[in-house]
């Protein structure tokens, strides 16, 4: 039988990651196991997982840095965090940071597989973003994230290719400057509405003919943006 979905799962205790791997198998995911949180990150540029669950406490980057990279790069993957810290101020700092759920150790495996399976079920009802994408005379290849314009290439930053990403897979629908904060840099209080509009701007002068006059990323007045192709 085909895998239902591919996860990744990043922690350093042994036990406890075995333990997710082979109730996860089980239950005929496809699963890949690191310990370390760049070892996470360089996982997901491989090969981009359905979902990832995540220990907060890692070696090397933690789980929070490496979530707030991974959310950056590629915003619509379910993030389920994993902490052995009860505290309040834990999970709020995870759910800010983008985490979409969270498991408190000592869990029960039964548990995490039902917030897996609810996560990849909200996801399933979400458009897909499409590797690349043609409007106008502009090519993206968000998976490279580059932009080709009359056949001239430029590179596209982390957050340059993260908002695009958002907006074309939204295309037609009102996009507002706080959903593009979480969905796109993980939001953090340090954060404003105004980094959006910069980086909109950004983005215009390499997509626009006229950025001034925009075709393609369009104000919504009082709300944030539009992509119409």
């Amino acid at each position: 039988m085909e895998p239902v979905a591919n996860i990744l799962v990043v922690e350093d205790n042994t036990t406890i990651a075995m333990g997710l791997v082979a109730a996860l198998e089980h239950e005929r995911y496809d699963v890949r196991h690191v310990e370390r949180g760049e070892d996470g990150l360089t996982a997901v540029r491989e090969r981009t997982p359905d979902l990832i669950i995540s220990d907060i406490m890692l070696p090397g980057i933690d789980g929070l840095e490496m979530m707030r990279t991974i959310k950056a790069e590629f915003s619509g993957i379910p993030v389920i965090m994993l902490t052995a810290k009860a505290d309040e101020i834990d999970r709020v700092m995870g759910l800010e940071m983008g985490a979409d759920d969270y498991v408190t150790k000592p869990f029960s495996v039964r548990e995490v597989i039902a917030r897996v399976k609810a996560r990849l079920r909200d996801r399933s009802n979400e458009p897909r973003t499409p590797d690349q994408f043609n409007f106008g005379n502009v090519h993206v290849d968000l998976r490279r994230r580059v932009l080709s314009k009359d056949g001239i290439e430029s590179h596209l930053t982390t957050h340059e290719a993260g908002t695009l990403a958002y907006l074309i897979t939204h295309r037609g629908r009102d996009v507002s400057r706080d959903e593009l904060l979480r969905e796109v840099w993980g939001y953090t209080a340090a954060l404003t509405t105004r980094t959006v509009d910069n980086q909109i701007l950004k983005l215009r002068k390499k997509i626009e003919d006229v950025p001034a006059q925009p075709r393609h990323i369009l104000t919504v007045h009082g709300t944030g943006y539009r992509f119409e192709a």
